[in-house]
């Protein structure tokens, strides 16, 4: 079990070269087809590389970071050391990559119908800004409102230059905005974060006084002084204002990213935590990140582990961005229960045991997108439980991704749509739920999240109803 970069077989059809990364990087290895004996040619460790034979197949070239050469015959390896210069038209490759985008999209595009627009004609009448766009920024913004004018999700251009700034680091941890003094007052130390060990001495109302020997001032954003810390040794200066202490402690920053993913732990746990309390532990919750295997992982894993013993199950597919899981969703919440095992007089086991048999009740809020609508739609046709939340936009399509000649410049094609027995399209069809709540910012501030109790109340009360 390996990762494979790229293969080739020589012009013989006797041996198969293949780049091959099994702990590092690639490595290049040969498999003698006839006799069906592997060996290890070359260890290169690259990151990334193909191959190529020359016209006459007596020369195998691995294209990469670096160029090398190999005769097939003598399985000696050279490295080619070349300087090459290239003059782009760019004006001339914007207008290549524009038509192949048109053209990618009235071939692949899901329905034949392009939705009604007459695609030639909408092209047509894009194309006539092309002379005036220079840059990629530009550029994407036009493919953009092109692609727009089909009314579908999963589409667009985008722009991601190569080039990268400085990033951000961070302290992992939760500030008092109200704090009127100089230095920043700590409201929370977010779990697992760089604060959150046994040695700390910090705590909420702490003040964050010095970084690195910089004073943090009223007016200056903290965050300044943590330019390109990430993973760093930093010196971080606190007070305690009730007792006047002053202490120094040494912590490792880390990024924005890892950051978002400790504080989208908080969010799940004080949820599931709300579900408990409000529930007197009766229910259990699970939230569905985004529709791939790890979340899929995850929450069979707390279904059929800490909640096995919970009466119901809320389901919360809030801001969850899709991939393609409702098929998996349905299987697992569609359980009926048939058997129960039994071991000396004490129920040990309901089957089926690896699907939930017991009721469940899903959240859906307008932030969900792509297969987060899908799954709530089928979860609702399939009447496995109640939807709770608010309406979701129809975004239910399966998408090819292209990046183009150009690689900072990357345009989605929606390849597959999903149509229902009766001949209408998931995609632009909105899902209304069961029971409408909408969350208030008024509300959400203070920690209340209402769509949450709504569904929790709910489920209980089906639950009640069947005693």
């Amino acid at each position: 079990s390996s990762d494979i970069a790229d293969a080739i077989i020589d012009k013989d059809g006797e041996t198969l070269f293949y780049l091959s990364a099994f702990e590092g990087g690639y490595d290049l290895w040969k498999h003698d087809l006839r006799e069906k004996e592997t060996s290890l040619l070359k260890k290169l460790d690259t990151s990334w590389a193909g191959l190529q034979l020359d016209k006459d197949g007596d020369n195998l070239f691995i294209l990469g970071s670096t160029f090398q050469k190999m005769s097939v015959a003598g399985e000696k390896l050279e490295r080619i050391n070349y300087n090459a210069e290239m003059e782009l038209d760019l004006a001339k490759e914007r207008e290549y990559m524009f038509d192949h985008v048109c053209r990618q999209e009235a071939r692949y595009f899901y329905s034949k119908g392009m939705h009604g627009v007459n695609w030639k004609q909408m092209t047509a009448d894009y194309r006539k800004f092309l002379p005036h766009i220079n840059n990629n920024y530009d550029f994407a913004e036009l493919l953009s409102e092109m692609l727009g004018e089909l009314n579908v999700s999963h589409t667009g251009g985008r722009f991601r230059p190569k080039a990268s700034g400085d990033a951000t680091a961070n302290l992992g941890l939760l500030y008092n905005w109200d704090y009127k003094g100089e230095g920043v007052e700590v409201a929370e130390i977010v779990e697992y974060g760089p604060f959150d060990r046994a040695t700390t001495k910090v705590k909420p109302g702490s003040v964050i006084e010095r970084i690195n020997g910089k004073d943090v001032t009223c007016d200056a954003d903290l965050y300044t002084l943590l330019d390109m810390q990430a993973d760093t040794k930093t010196l971080v200066s606190f007070c305690n204002p009730e007792t006047g202490e002053r202490w120094d402690e040494v912590v490792k920053p880390i990024s924005n990213g890892a950051f978002s993913s400790l504080l989208y732990n908080r969010w799940v746990k004080q949820r599931a935590a709300d579900v408990k309390k409000w529930s007197n532990g009766r229910l259990g919750y699970v939230h569905i990140e985004s529709m791939d295997d790890a979340s899929f992982r995850t929450i069979y894993s707390d279904l059929l582990g800490k909640y096995n013993k919970c009466e119901g199950v809320v389901i919360d597919t809030r801001f969850n961005g899709g991939g393609r899981l409702h098929e998996d969703i349905e299987v697992l919440f569609s359980g009926e229960k048939y058997l129960t095992q039994e071991i000396r007089g004490r129920d040990a086991c309901d089957m089926p045991s690896r699907r939930w048999n017991k009721p469940s009740i899903m959240l859906q809020c307008e932030a969900n997108y792509s297969n987060a609508h899908g799954t709530p739609w089928v979860y609702k046709y399939k009447k496995l439980g109640k939807l709770v939340g608010a309406p979701v936009p129809g975004t239910m399509t399966s998408v090819s991704w292209e990046r183009l000649q150009d690689p900072t410049l990357i345009f989605g094609i929606p390849v597959i749509g999903y149509r229902t027995a009766e001949g209408t399209y998931l995609e632009n069809s909105q899902l209304d739920p069961d029971i409408l709540v909408l969350n208030s910012p008024e509300t959400i501030v203070t920690g209340e999240d209402t769509q949450l109790r709504t569904a929790v109340e709910e489920l209980l009360k089906e639950i009640d109803s069947k005693k």
